[in-house]
């Protein structure tokens, strides 16, 4: 039987005049018996727990893809650490050492395809060149076993690309969180003009497959919309994650090893981004609350959903987890624009700092 997704419908301003409405899926994907009356079915429970009970959630994300050969042999050399960590294939070969890389970009005959000859952009300019390759990553939160990891990433890759798209992936454990890196070829092996395309609803098809083969590999793990789950802030880009991380781990070194060492570069998005926060506490002119609303919105949405799902629980006899969906829904987090978040850090840290600051100063200054 075909699935039924409860939609949330959040109407557009041109919506009165037939457009699409812009509807958010939420949650179910339960079944109307008879009489007309919304029940799930066991998978459907089983999700519902998964998600509720906090399961570990998969990440499935696209970090990129070259644009020409050498672009494709950097990632590929970076991935393997510059030929330290092996390289499994399509063919099911693996693959190691400095040469490793251009050894898959030549078999793969990525020198054949028209879109990496076309010209560079100018400096600043959007770069309009087609993919070679797409850059996914299938992670995995801390103490999930890797080897687990890597069987599933096996099965996932060979399941949506194999005798379609060339792939390699590498397995890395040098973070808490086990990760593979899946290199896939976009052009297609056998029809010519034919192209990989991932989409937002070829993301989350993709989690939902992922977290699927991770619970075959024994390992809870769910993949459900951040929305759904009271999660507001939306995760930054790989660049952005990367400094922020950098700065984190330079802070917790000791004082002697940091003055040795050149600090790492600050994130200058993020930086423009507390510029802009700390004036409008300084001048008292501006606003931290742009989006919130829509952000308020979604949540009504959500919340309104979820109190469904435990109505309909209860008819179905399953009160025990109905109630814990109603836990859930009260215990999530209070909606913050990121504004609004890195105002309250900056006072917290203000607090923190004043005292110090007292510390140093002499019993006259400290008088006035």
């Amino acid at each position: 039987m075909p699935k039924q997704t409860v939609r949330l419908g959040r109407s557009s301003p041109a919506q009165a005049g037939g457009a699409r409405d812009m509807a958010l899926d939420i949650v179910s994907y339960g079944r109307r018996g008879p009489s007309g009356t919304l029940r799930f079915g066991g998978d459907q429970i089983a999700q519902i727990k998964r998600t509720v009970g906090r399961t570990p959630e998969v990440m499935v994300k696209v970090s990129g893809g070259g644009r020409d050969v050498g672009g494709v042999d950097a990632h590929l050399r970076y991935i393997g650490r510059h030929g330290k960590l092996p390289m499994e294939t399509d063919e099911g070969l693996t693959l190691q050492g400095r040469g490793a890389a251009k050894e898959i970009v030549a078999d793969w005959q990525l020198d054949l395809c028209r879109s990496q000859y076309k010209p560079r952009p100018a400096g600043g300019q959007k770069d309009t060149r087609a993919k070679l390759v797409h850059n996914i990553v299938l992670s995995m939160p801390a103490g999930t076993p890797p080897e687990k990891v890597l069987a599933a990433a096996r099965v996932f890759a060979r399941e949506n690309f194999a005798l379609q798209h060339r792939y390699a992936m590498v397995l890395h454990t040098d973070q808490p969180h086990p990760h593979v890196h899946l290199v896939v070829k976009c052009e297609h092996e056998f029809e010519p003009g034919k192209r990989l395309y991932i989409r937002k609803d070829t993301l989350r098809q993709w989690r939902e497959q992922f977290a699927a083969l991770m619970r075959e590999q024994g390992v809870a793990a769910n993949a459900t919309p951040r929305q759904v789950r009271g999660q507001i802030r939306k995760p930054y880009r790989d660049a952005i994650h990367h400094r922020l991380r950098a700065l984190r781990t330079f802070a917790q070194w000791p004082a002697g090893a940091r003055a040795t060492r050149r600090p790492p570069k600050t994130s200058t998005f993020m930086r423009a981004k507390l510029d802009s926060v700390l004036q409008v506490l300084r001048s008292g002119r501006g606003a931290l609350n742009a989006g919130q609303e829509a952000m308020q919105g979604t949540r009504r949405d959500v919340e309104a959903d979820w109190r469904a799902t435990a109505d309909a629980l209860r008819r179905q006899g399953e009160g025990e987890l109905a109630a814990r969906v109603d836990r859930f829904v009260a215990r999530m987090p209070a909606v913050q624009t990121d504004a609004q978040r890195m105002a309250e850090r900056w006072r917290e840290q203000a607090r923190v700092r004043a005292p110090e600051r007292m510390k140093t100063r002499s019993p006259v200054q400290q008088a006035r």
